[in-house]
């Protein structure tokens, strides 16, 4: 009986053992906008892991890209969520959204490429982040952040991830200078709002900045199609693909194991 007694408590203890998901508020800033990002790590590790930022939809900072920032911490990665807009700046409708989207993405990207500049900075001064193994992956106005990040010549980031994101750039915010991060597009080959002209241009920006680069097309996938609250009518141009999300989800883990050198 007392063998029985020990052994169950044993077990009991073994989840204590692997430590849990820690989701935590950071603090910074960039010139004088304050800004709130979260990291996302298992408290139970002592040993620096490859990091990820993750950078959010239009919508802002939410539980949507928090979850997928403890999803990659679940994986055995150390992920950041970035904060472009500001702290507490979270539209409350498609309207609001769609002006701070634009304020950063069609205006000077100067300043959208600074926001996310300053995450990447942050970010490497975590103590559980390997800051020689960095990525960025982002969702819609998140996944054409993530691509500026890498137009900007960003030599400590190895690659990023766009998720049906903007690939259109203007010629005056075209690169000036190498894309070192590799890249990878993952694309509704049915999105609206980014049309075959829009995907085109990209390749061909890509071939000239001799990027290294691959770009996925999901058939019967439109635009937000990684998010189940798009909901699943295609005509609204936005709705959900179980498919696609399940399989951009391992592309990109496909992904971090070549950049990162992990399985």
């Amino acid at each position: 009986m007392k063998r029985w007694l020990l052994l169950m408590a044993s077990l009991l203890s073994l989840p204590s053992m692997f430590g849990a998901v820690v989701l935590k508020p950071v603090s910074y800033s960039e010139g004088d906008q304050q800004l709130e990002g979260w990291i996302a790590f298992d408290d139970a590790s002592k040993d620096k892991k490859p990091g990820v930022v993750v950078v959010h939809d239009w919508y802002g900072v939410g539980d949507y890209v928090k979850a997928r920032a403890t999803q990659l911490a679940e994986m055995g990665y150390v992920a950041f969520v970035a904060d472009i807009y500001g702290k507490g700046q979270t539209p409350k409708d498609d309207k609001q959204a769609a002006e701070l989207a634009t304020k950063f993405r069609s205006g000077d990207r100067k300043q959208l490429r600074a926001r996310i500049r300053a995450a990447v900075d942050v970010f490497k001064k975590a103590e559980q982040v390997d800051a020689s193994r960095i990525a960025a992956i982002g969702y819609c106005f998140g996944g054409s952040t993530v691509l500026e990040l890498a137009r900007s010549g960003a030599d400590d980031v190895l690659g990023v991830v766009s998720f049906h994101g903007g690939l259109a750039v203007d010629a005056t915010h075209a690169p000036t200078v190498p894309i070192k991060a590799k890249i990878l597009v993952l694309h509704g080959a049915d999105d609206p709002y980014v049309p075959p002209a829009d995907v085109a241009k990209f390749q061909d920006e890509m071939r000239e900045a001799k990027a290294d680069y691959s770009l996925t097309a999901y058939a019967d996938a439109v635009h937000g199609f990684t998010s189940k609250a798009a909901g699943e009518d295609k005509s609204k141009g936005m709705a959900y693909n179980k498919k696609a999300d399940e399989r951009s989800w391992r592309a990109m883990k496909d992904f971090f194991g070549e950049i990162f050198g992990t399985k």
